[in-house]
């Protein structure tokens, strides 16, 4: 058996998202959700900042002697002063629908030239004591602009009004594949793999001399 990771979330998309990648870093690395473990509680994200609202749920695992990974993003819209920020899932109390009718009707008065926006992702894997390594960290960002009218039915949250010039399309209008090529959750993922690998190779060798 590899070494278990429980990714601090149920959500299957993100579970498949990070499995990829830990199947590159390591083939018998295996990846559980919290109900995996059987933890049903809540997780208070009251952080700052999404890096620290993606350490405090990665901890959760950590404390439970699993290495905990996690993410948070959101959207930061500048005519909003980066609202709804961390709050982005949240920012109208209902589904996704709800929240971007919330955005459009916040920068109803808002020129196109002064919709610019960013996505954020901050990933973090918190380890258990015993092994004395500090949290990994990383981050992405992709900027658009938030346009008047959706467009495209893929991706979630924000996508169908999130546009990037680059692509001449929405992200809702992005294959998966090409959206992982540019988004904020793809170069976060990019960064937290080239700074894990060290990790889980030394990982690994240290758990295969101590079974020898």
């Amino acid at each position: 058996m590899g070494i278990k990771f429980v990714l601090a979330s149920n959500n299957e998309k993100k579970k498949a998202e990070m499995k990829r990648i830990l199947a590159v870093l390591s083939p018998d690395a295996e990846l559980l959700s919290l109900s995996d473990i059987g933890f049903e509680g809540d997780i208070v994200e009251d952080g700052a900042s999404f890096a620290e609202n993606a350490r405090i749920k990665a901890s959760v695992p950590a404390t439970l002697g699993y290495i905990g990974i996690a993410d948070d993003s959101g959207l930061c819209v500048d005519a909003l002063g980066g609202a709804p920020g961390i709050y982005s899932a949240r920012y109208s109390g209902g589904g996704d629908r709800d929240n971007n009718e919330k955005l459009l009707s916040e920068l109803s008065g808002v020129p196109d030239g002064e919709r610019g926006a960013h996505y954020a992702c901050a990933i973090a894997a918190v380890f258990p004591e015993k092994y004395g390594i500090p949290p990994v960290e990383a981050y992405g960002e992709c900027r658009g602009r938030i346009l008047r009218e959706y467009r495209g039915e893929g991706g979630f949250g924000y996508d169908p009004l999130f546009y990037r010039d680059e692509e001449g399309c929405t992200f809702g209008e992005l294959s998966p594949e090409a959206k992982d090529r540019v988004s904020h959750r793809g170069a976060a993922l990019r960064e937290f793999a080239e700074k894990m690998a060290p990790i889980v190779e030394a990982l690994e060798k240290t758990d295969g001399e101590e079974k020898r």
